[in-house]
């Protein structure tokens, strides 16, 4: 039996304007609900997350909250303006939570919450904001980009707090791998209209095909100017996925050729293996090491990148990707070995520059300087032509600035960016405030661009579909450099992780007594695991990768919507039973060695 709604919204509707951004709008969450709001930038996602915390009133509609439910929400950007510490902003407000509710979250995420406010980074404050919403005790928690300047180590907690939390919620994320960890059912916010479907964001992208495809069929039984529509929901939402599948199957060939080129997995040094492979490098750094007093934030690091790379800087906040993005450009000199760069390097950076970006500025003054033409890598293009090929109506370009949302602001900078002739593309946390469309057109355009490409990102999805070679930094100075994305850092930091506790249990133990015959060490049914387990290990392992295989076909859940719900309960299941059997067979391992 479905159990009451906590919340919900029947017929709303909201004019921005001179016309309804939506409207007859049904919404209806559920106690344990864990819902993925999505859509594309300007589509109103925030402003929907606001009517339903009742911060914005709406035009028509009516609302009902079940009595003693507390809605608390994770804004994109809090207003801190007036307090003087972290502390006074996470504590303010008759419904604040208690003070040491709020410092038990806090020692978990690591944040000092004494902190002068005005001064605060952006991952400082992202972390404040959480403190207060969480030691709220909410019943329904609505997050608005709730990974937006966190790092991993901040995500990873936070995925962690969210899976045992026993509320619901509802969240805006760009982060691909965050929705599919945490969700169990999509709000889809699509021209006015919204949708929901009981799946969590891992089949939404086969739901949205579904959609488009079906919308396609109808409008070509219509007039010829909904034809145009079919054919860009088509060839722009299909056809787009496709070809990015095919970059993906390119990216795993360069993943394994860039394999080839290094040692053993991990080593930090790439072996030359051509004789032009000096004349292909663009950066060769040689036993760096780059200290700040007596912090080591790069100790003997060695890397040649080459032309066509594609460089992944993954590690937690203050792990030195910053001092070593530097190091690489040239800002920072390092104190001990050498990098060289390629004479003919021309660089385009695309940082935090949004709001570089005055609000009064037309998208034309942005992109073309207030003319209609813009030279885009030497070949001349209309305006409204080239703002197509960044999601934008082309009867946009006189539209000022300060009316586009961040993630429009962020395809605009992309945009313009993009258009300038370079030979290395440096990205600096690209993927915030960015919509899904977006993500997959930046993946696109990176995976096209002729030069190399440096990104800092936390975006674990966004990496594994982008670079062919990740460097990660644990902050100890050392800096793992491994052929693959984020998923390839992680399994070999899992591996390291494992080998360390494996030795530290055996660096600890109290000297074994003297021990029996061999056939006396184990217990019969010990002795059994310890010879059968790692054939079920292999098994399981050889189980997830079957059905994740088959998961990965972009029709399986519109064919087969039971088979894609079974798979990934499999999965789920045969992880599990893969990790018990792996610390089983290692306990038992350890007597056999003792």
């Amino acid at each position: 039996m479905a159990l009451a709604p906590i919340l919900s919204w029947e017929n709303l509707g909201l004019i921005q304007g001179s016309g309804w951004l939506f409207q007859d709008l049904d919404i209806n969450i559920a106690p344990r609900d864990r819902l993925a709001l999505i859509g594309r930038n300007g589509a109103g996602k925030t402003t929907l997350l606001k009517l339903i915390a009742g911060t914005v009133d709406a035009d028509k509609g009516t609302r009902s909250v079940q009595p003693g439910t507390r809605v608390v929400t994770l804004e994109q950007d809090p207003f801190f303006t007036g307090f003087d510490t972290l502390l006074d902003f996470a504590i303010h407000g008759d419904d604040a939570p208690q003070q040491h509710e709020v410092e038990a979250i806090a020692d978990q995420l690591g944040i000092d919450l004494s902190r002068e406010a005005k001064s605060a980074s952006g991952g400082e404050r992202r972390r404040a904001a959480l403190c207060r919403a969480l030691a709220s005790e909410p019943d329904l928690l609505l997050l608005d980009e709730p990974t937006n300047h966190l790092d991993l180590a901040a995500i990873d907690w936070l995925e962690s707090w969210l899976q045992r939390y026993n509320g619901a919620f509802v969240v805006i994320s760009h982060d691909r791998t965050f929705l599919t960890r945490l969700t169990n059912a999509t709000l889809w916010l699509d021209r006015g209209g919204l949708r929901r479907r009981d799946i969590g964001f891992g089949g939404y992208e086969a739901w949205e095909e579904e959609v488009y495809a079906e919308e396609a069929r109808a409008a070509q039984k219509l007039d010829a100017k909904l034809k145009i529509e079919a054919h860009w929901l088509e060839r722009g939402v299909t056809a787009r996925r496709k070809r990015n599948q095919g970059r993906l199957a390119k990216l795993w060939e360069m993943r394994a050729q860039r394999a080839s080129m290094m040692g053993p997995q991990g080593a930090a040094k790439l072996a030359v293996v051509a004789d032009d492979s000096k004349t292909k490098s663009v950066i060769v750094a040689e036993h760096v090491t780059k200290k700040f007093g007596d912090r080591t934030v790069i100790k003997d690091f060695n890397l040649r990148i080459q032309r066509g790379d594609r460089i992944g800087v993954v590690g937690a906040n203050g792990s030195g990707k910053t001092t070593l993005l530097k190091v690489l450009m040239g800002e920072l000199q390092p104190d001990e070995g050498t990098v060289t760069r390629a004479a003919t390097l021309d660089a385009t950076v695309i940082d935090q520059q949004r709001s570089r970006m005055s609000p009064e500025m037309r998208i034309r003054d942005v992109l073309a300087e207030g003319g209609e033409w813009i030279d885009v890598v030497g070949v001349r293009k209309h305006i409204q032509g080239y703002l197509k090929d960044f999601l934008f109506d082309p009867g946009l370009v006189e539209a000022k600035v300060g009316t586009l949302s961040g993630g429009e602001r962020s395809r605009l900078l992309f945009a313009r960016e993009f258009a300038r002739t370079s030979n290395l593309l440096v990205l600096d946390e690209p993927t915030n405030d960015l919509d899904l469309e977006t993500l997959d057109l930046l993946q696109e355009v990176i995976a096209d661009y002729d030069g190399t490409v440096l990104i800092v990102s936390h975006d674990r999805d966004f990496l594994d579909r982008t670079v062919n070679v990740t460097l990660g930094l644990d902050g100890s100075g050392h800096i793992d450099v491994i052929a693959g994305g984020y998923a390839d850092w992680e399994a070999k930091r899992r591996e390291r992780t494992s080998a360390g506790k494996a030795k530290t249990k055996g660096d600890n133990a109290a000297p074994p007594p003297p021990m029996p015959p061999k056939k006396g060490k184990l217990s019969y049914k010990d002795q059994r695991d310890y010879e059968l387990l790692p054939k079920k290990i292999e098994d399981l392992e050889a189980s997830i990768v079957r059905d994740e295989a088959a998961m990965a076909d972009p029709a399986l859940y519109t064919r087969d919507p039971a088979k894609f719900a079974s798979l990934s309960a499999a999965i789920e299941k045969a992880r599990g039973e893969k990790d018990a059997a792996e610390e089983r067979w290692l306990e038992l391992a350890e007597q056999v060695e003792g």
